[in-house]
């Protein structure tokens, strides 16, 4: 078991192969579930959330390679280091690290494949499984303009702000959520989902192109070649799926393949969410993933 490099009380990091990963925990106990966050994302998207969640949960929430505070290697000009299947193993190597046997799963977007490839590579180690608006088993393709919007949010801080803006448009007013127009917060908006919004942009600035450009590209290799989503059946896990049906981002009909194709999956709708609940409306995702994992 390695030690954990303690930089800040708060956020630790690990070595973990030849990398080292940053986390966040919250809670304690035997009850421990691994929370894995989405593309262009961190651990902060859990900072609203984190709070409200169970004091006998051991919430443990790892910022991937090339996220956040965590190691960025220079991605290979296949982005091959940065696959989906090497994020989970990198997740794998950090439950060792901790000593971790066999813990719960919680996946919000592009982290859905990713605990999706976790559990064909270890299936003994996990329980239940959550999923929060998920990049499914069959990836992603994404049409040439979405990339040339993801190249654009790289380089300009406006763009950024309103592309990750439909990552969350219920905080937003609905008339400026338009091509052409700057995203302004809703009234009803509170002064920390304002501030952890303004956080999250400034956290895109230390992303890896291994991330701005490698997901991107890898979600597009699992779409084309589907090993993954052949492999549905064999992830008989317990899985709660939550879906905002104001997602500009997953295709509902993803969700539906995901229910129908794993052995022990359903799917809860929630009509005034956008694609992340736990930014939009922290008390209700807390007291879904709280019940959930409780259980």
């Amino acid at each position: 078991m390695h030690e954990p490099i303690m930089e800040d009380k708060n956020m630790p990091r690990i070595q973990v192969g030849d990398i080292s990963l940053n986390y966040i925990e919250h809670g304690s106990g035997d009850n421990v579930v691994l929370a894995v966050h989405g593309n262009l994302g961190c651990a902060n998207w859990l900072d609203l959330a984190m709070p409200l969640l169970p004091d006998n949960i051991r919430v443990i929430a790892a910022e991937w390679r090339g996220c956040g505070d965590s190691d960025k290697p220079e991605p290979a000009p296949d982005y091959s280091n940065y696959t989906m299947e090497v994020h989970a193993r990198d997740h794998l190597a950090l439950m060792d690290a901790l000593d971790i046997g066999k813990c719960h799963l919680y996946g919000h977007s592009t982290g859905g494949i990713i605990i999706s490839h976790m559990l064909t590579m270890a299936p003994e180690r996990f329980g239940k499984v959550l999923m929060l608006d998920p990049v499914s088993p069959l990836g992603l393709q994404m049409n040439s303009s979405q990339v040339g919007v993801i190249t654009a949010m790289k380089t300009d801080p406006d763009v950024c702000f309103a592309g990750l803006a439909s990552a969350a448009p219920t905080l937003f007013r609905p008339e400026t959520m338009v091509a052409g127009q700057m995203p302004q917060f809703a009234d009803a908006t509170s002064s920390a989902q304002r501030d952890l919004f303004k956080k999250i942009i400034e956290r895109t600035r230390v992303l890896s192109d291994g991330i701005w450009f490698g997901t991107p590209h890898n979600l597009g290799l699992e779409w084309d070649a589907g090993t993954l989503a052949r492999r549905m059946p064999e992830m008989a896990h317990e899985h709660l799926i939550l879906f905002g049906k104001m997602d500009y981002w997953i295709p509902r009909e993803h969700m539906d393949v995901m229910v129908d194709k794993l052995p022990n999956a359903r799917l809860e709708i929630f009509p005034y969410v956008g694609h992340s609940m736990n930014l939009e409306q922290p008390l209700l995702f807390a007291r879904v993933f709280g019940d959930y994992f409780r259980g």
